[in-house]
């Protein structure tokens, strides 16, 4: 999937470009050179910071993000090589063939939507900050009610299989925990037999514990030295209640209640997922920050700017919030959902900030390549908009529609990881990229390029930059 979005992603950039250089009576083959020195640039820096932001895994916790990122690195960089290798000189020994049937790339789209709305962006840049930033921010608000939830199970299967329906009348006269039971084993310290009063002692202490429903008599190993008990929870195994229980008072309680010389283990799969969560924060704490620390570098390095590349950060934070919150909305709020799938804010990562990033960058590259021509900050927006805008309209429809197909899959999972990477692709794309981002450019003015600020200020003078003088050629 990963592979996919950004194969598009390229593909259109490079595609958009090499039709505009067609367009101005240039031969297929020097229309071709002149894309990819335009769009090369745009397109490695968007894949080193989809790389960086893979290879950032490398510090999770967790042993299958630290071999999914490595291996997705890898792969983006095979499409990005093959995005400015294999496919310019296939396309350019096409030449205009490859539109065929269509003749349309012979004459320049009017695009009058397009570029009426770019011009309104560019008059009023600070009413289209405004409402596409409060679209983010009063989505983003709804991040913080997520509620994660451990029930793969339930969440996987229809309610009526025969296993769910097994499981709810298992569970009308037993504790909810007796799917899937709790093990504490309680182990002496030297070796020695666990005494009668120590076993009788610690079962009458797990039963006070919070979220205990019953405690089975303990089985002990040959040499006595170790106590296995089963204790069933009150709550589902799988749920969020069950996981906070024993993290919070389960745990640290049988820790605490070990009879001297000994200590306890507690395990089993609500311990299972106590452990994954625990890891998973300490992934937000250290990988986000660090993925945001490369990928601040990268734009640096790209657009020659300490000031752009802030703000492209929080708008790709805010696009992040939003997409979460919009999935508490329609699963929590509307659908009356316990929870999203815990590993869901991972896959948003995965996707949602690689991915939205491209458009991000394709958008300000175009604006710097028009203040760079000595445009004003209004009308370099409006100009970037109406030739960005529809590249980035048409790869963001592709892959929000094709990952929104995965709602339909009857799967409560499935039906949660499409429509957050649909959603936030679309945010990504149709808010972030086309509204944001350009918008909070043309109020910063040229002061969102400084240190570059010495050539714009030779441009204003009357010298013309070389990108200028190569577009009047």
């Amino acid at each position: 999937m990963v592979l996919f979005g950004i194969g598009t992603d390229y593909i259109l950039f490079l595609m958009f470009r090499y039709r505009e250089r067609l367009r101005d009576g240039q031969n297929p083959k020097q229309a071709m050179v002149e894309a990819v020195e335009r769009v090369g640039e745009v397109i490695a820096s968007a894949a080193g910071v989809v790389i960086a932001a893979f290879l950032a895994l490398l510090l999770s916790t967790l042993s299958v993000l630290r071999s999914i990122g490595p291996a997705l690195a890898i792969a983006v960089a095979v499409t990005l090589i093959a995005g400015l290798t294999l496919v310019p000189a296939v396309v350019s020994l096409l030449g205009p063939r490859v539109f065929w049937p269509s003749k349309s790339w012979k004459q320049a789209p009017k695009g009058a939507r397009f570029a009426a709305i770019g011009r309104a962006l560019g008059r009023r840049p600070a009413i289209f900050a405004g409402a596409s930033g409060l679209v983010l921010i009063v989505l983003a608000i709804g991040a913080f009610s997520y509620k994660p939830t451990f029930d793969l199970s339930s969440a996987g299967i229809p309610s009526n299989a025969e296993s769910q329906t097994a499981l709810k009348t298992l569970e009308e006269g037993l504790p909810a925990g007796a799917t899937d039971p709790t093990d504490i084993l309680l182990h002496t310290n030297s070796g020695r037999p666990l005494t009668t009063a120590q076993l009788t002692t610690y079962t009458a202490r797990l039963k006070t514990l919070p979220g205990v429903g019953a405690v089975a008599p303990p089985k002990l190993s040959a040499d006595r030295a170790t106590a296995d008990y089963t204790v069933t929870l009150s709550y589902n195994p799988e749920s969020t209640a069950a996981v906070n229980v024993l993290k919070n008072g389960l745990r640290p309680g049988a820790h605490a209640a070990a009879p001297t010389g000994t200590y306890a283990l507690v395990g089993g799969t609500t311990a299972v997922f106590a452990d994954i969560q625990r890891a998973v924060n300490h992934d937000y704490a250290v990988v986000f920050p660090t993925a945001a620390i490369i990928i601040l570098l990268i734009l640096a390095l790209l657009l020659r700017s300490v000031v752009a590349p802030w703000y492209l950060l929080v708008s790709v934070g805010l696009g992040f919030g939003a997409t979460l919150g919009a999935s508490v909305l329609v699963f929590q709020d509307l659908r009356g959902e316990a929870g999203l799938v815990f590993l869901l804010p991972v896959y948003m990562y995965l996707f949602v900030v690689a991915l939205g990033t491209d458009y991000n960058i394709l958008m300000i590259a175009r604006l710097r390549e028009q203040a760079r021509n000595g445009m004003p900050p209004g009308k370099g927006a409006a100009e970037a908009f109406r030739h960005a805008a529809p590249t980035i309209a048409a790869a963001g429809l592709i892959l929000a529609g094709t990952f929104a197909s995965l709602t339909l899959a009857g799967n409560t999972i499935l039906s949660q990881l499409g429509f957050a990477v649909s959603c936030g692709i679309a945010l990504a794309a149709f808010v972030m990229a086309m509204f944001f981002s350009p918008s909070l450019t043309a109020l910063i003015g040229r002061r969102a390029w400084w240190p570059g600020h010495a050539r714009q200020a030779r441009t204003r003078a009357g010298q013309q930059p070389q990108e200028s003088r190569e577009a009047a050629q």
